[in-house]
């Protein structure tokens, strides 16, 4: 039976600093390959380091909103996904989704999508299209291993997660969203995966291979958030 893998893909993943055509590369082959095996695929980008570089220089020059901080980042992911659309060629719808609570027709076995309105994050897109397409499952791609306890960067001791509830992992978030928010995965889409029992994957792009293994259904490295 065919299955549709909702895939967020990082921004820190498609432009750490920059462009990173190696990994585009070797993530073009895993999933070309997948779709070879009859899987199909919504993969909904991010914006990344560039997203926030136009963020930072629109602060430091004057005070935007966070509307207007919101639309720089929506400017920034949609460059990402016109990228991520033009690797897959004939494989991918050829347009970008920006709406993906749109019917979404799978004429190609991949579509590409985006946003297209403030006050939302690329994991409330991404979770929005698993509720349209009927997927249980989304995959977000970041170049971190794990969710932690508390921040790794600024806690030498803190302890990677491999497993936790919805429950327990909104305790570990801030409540609320806000552009720029740097969360595994944010408040809002936590809340509706939570209510309409969606599992989400958090887990490192690199290198290419951990990825196959989820998709394979093999052992991997990364944390599972769900309703245990």
């Amino acid at each position: 039976m065919d299955e549709t893998i909702v895939i967020s893909l990082g921004g820190s993943l498609i432009i750490p600093d920059q462009i990173d055509v190696g990994f585009l590369k070797d993530f073009k082959e895993l999933i070309l390959e997948k779709v070879e095996n009859g899987k199909k695929f919504v993969i909904v980008t991010g914006g990344g380091k560039l997203c926030r570089r136009y963020q930072e220089a629109a602060k430091e020059i004057t005070n935007p909103s966070k509307d207007d901080l919101d639309w720089i980042g929506i400017s920034s992911l949609q460059l990402n996904a016109e990228l991520t659309r033009v690797l897959f060629g004939e494989k991918a719808h050829s347009k970008v989704i920006l709406n993906l609570s749109e019917n979404l027709l799978f004429n190609e076995p991949i579509i590409i999508g985006a946003a297209y309105k403030p006050g939302q994050s690329t994991d409330w897109d991404a979770i929005l299209a698993a509720k349209n397409v009927g997927a249980k499952k989304v995959i977000n791609l970041s170049n971190t291993d794990y969710v932690y306890d508390s921040d790794p960067k600024k806690n030498l001791d803190a302890k990677k997660i491999e497993k936790i509830s919805w429950t327990d992992y909104k305790k570990l978030i801030p409540s609320e969203w806000n552009p720029g928010l740097n969360s595994p995965f944010d408040p809002i889409a936590s809340k509706i995966a939570d209510e309409n029992d969606i599992e989400v994957i958090i887990m490192n792009g690199k290198p290419i291979d951990n990825l196959r293994k989820c998709l394979d259904g093999e052992e991997f490295k990364g944390t599972v958030i769900k309703n245990f």
